[in-house]
């Protein structure tokens, strides 16, 4: 078959970027999730906190107790942002835009803000406003007792 053939099936660029771009905020999304809860109301099934679970190089980044509900902090040292967007769900990203990879420079309220273009991402690492089109690169992340572990 020739490339003029009208049989010719082809994916349209767009729909082919929309199509990746909803993937990765997908996989944004995934990896938030929920971790048991440490006071020990009524046992519940163990839910991991991302879908890959932090591996044999991970390390304690910081105490659970150190990311506030509904906001998150920006470890510097590690290039490494970890919010809470609800009671007991955390998450981690790569503390770089996905704009240009500029340092993202700050947690405020609920939004992390990249300072160099003005990109800001929701606590689930979405992009709220642009120039950034894609998520923040999720990191697994998982409470282990009082410690949130990354790696």
């Amino acid at each position: 078959m020739s490339l003029d053939s009208p049989d010719r099936t082809s994916l349209p660029r767009r729909t082919l970027l929309g199509g990746a771009g909803a993937a990765a905020a997908v996989a944004a999304l995934t990896a938030c999730g929920a971790s048991s809860d440490a006071a020990g109301d009524a046992p519940q099934a163990q839910t991991p906190t991302t879908t890959a679970r932090p591996g044999p190089d991970a390390e304690v980044v910081a105490a659970v107790a150190d990311v506030p509900v509904g906001g998150g902090v920006l470890i510097e040292g590690r290039r490494l942002v970890l919010t809470q967007p609800t009671e007991g769900d955390f998450c981690a990203f790569l503390a770089l835009c996905t704009h240009q990879g500029c340092n993202i420079t700050s947690v405020e309220g609920d939004t992390i803000v990249c300072a160099c273009h003005g990109s800001k991402f929701a606590l689930d690492g979405t992009v709220m406003q642009g120039p950034a089109k894609r998520p923040l690169k999720a990191q697994p992340v998982e409470a282990r007792g009082t410690d949130l572990v990354v790696g």
